[in-house]
């Protein structure tokens, strides 16, 4: 019998037979029976559990998390332990939340929203997607559906990644496709190789009136560095993520014009945990099973 430990009984229903499940958020004392637990799943939007919590499995085989990024696990998985992320539980909404911030950069739904609080009907022509050029930081699933809903108002998409196949740019090209996309669309993990990608250099080499989107990692792009171009007038930007993140109260990117913010709300829609749940319950029932896990997190991540 294979023992799971899920961090809410929400998780717990329709899980295939022979499983014992222990309910722990890795907060606390620990259920009896801690110790043989083959299949922890982390809590969504909690941290990581301290390195004491996971000593206290030596028969961990898998971890589980309910988010794409996995950044602050990596150093405290141990030796051995297969770690696999939450792809595709948050994907669908995260894009969503791109696209509707970026046409929300393009039709100036804020200067509208500013005019409708002050009772002024005032008709202007704003900018479109039609025939827009969107560089996609990031193939995965997250940039794959911000492509595939662009595409829809005939936006042309280039995808870049880590290295170069079939229909994907490498990032060693961005020096030569910066100035030909008016739009770029940060949806990378949080590496050493893409800390700060998003640099002064990075952004100077975008074309007057270039859209930033990002809604991956705070820590891709140098907040010194876009905030000069913002207040330069020259790029604007819509943030679900920030560097640093919560963004203090008094923090100049508040008042920089030419941005629009959102507090990292990306996945927090009302379908996440059904979606959640399911991945679970799917990955438990192919761990019991010996087949391979979807989502695993490699030395590429």
């Amino acid at each position: 019998m294979s023992t799971v430990c899920l961090p809410s009984e929400a998780m717990a229903a329709e899980l295939p037979a022979g499983v014992k499940i222990l309910i722990w958020t890795g907060h606390g004392d620990p259920p009896e029976g801690i110790e043989d637990t083959e299949f922890l799943v982390g809590e969504y939007m909690a941290g990581p559990l301290a390195e004491r919590a996971l000593a206290r499995m030596p028969n961990l085989r898998v971890i589980q998390l309910l988010s794409a990024g996995v950044e602050p696990w990596l150093p405290l998985v141990p030796d051995g332990v297969t770690l696999c992320n939450g792809r595709g539980v948050h994907g669908g909404s995260t894009a969503e939340l791109a696209v509707a911030g970026l046409l929300s950069l393009l039709r100036e739904l804020p200067h509208f929203h500013d005019e409708q609080h002050a009772g002024r009907w005032s008709p202007s022509h704003s900018d479109d997607l039609d025939g827009k050029r969107v560089l996609i930081l990031g193939a995965g699933d997250i940039g794959r559906r911000v492509a595939a809903a662009v595409r829809v108002f005939d936006a042309v998409c280039t995808f870049v990644a880590r290295s170069a196949r079939d229909g994907i740019r490498a990032i060693d090209e961005l020096p030569t496709l910066l100035p030909e996309h008016d739009i770029v669309v940060v949806s990378l993990p949080h590496t050493d190789e893409t800390h700060h990608l998003v640099d002064a250099r990075f952004l100077a080499a975008l074309p007057d009136g270039a859209r930033v989107v990002n809604i991956s990692r705070g820590t891709i792009v140098d907040t010194d560095a876009l905030l000069a171009e913002l207040e330069a007038g020259r790029l604007s930007a819509f943030l679900d993520v920030t560097d640093p993140e919560p963004l203090p109260a008094d923090h100049p990117l508040w008042r920089a014009p030419n941005v629009l913010i959102t507090p990292h709300v990306g996945g927090g829609t009302t379908g996440w945990a059904k979606r959640g749940n399911r991945l679970v319950r799917e990955q438990i029932a192919r761990f019991v099973a010996g087949e391979d896990l979807v989502n695993v997190v490699g030395d590429s991540y």
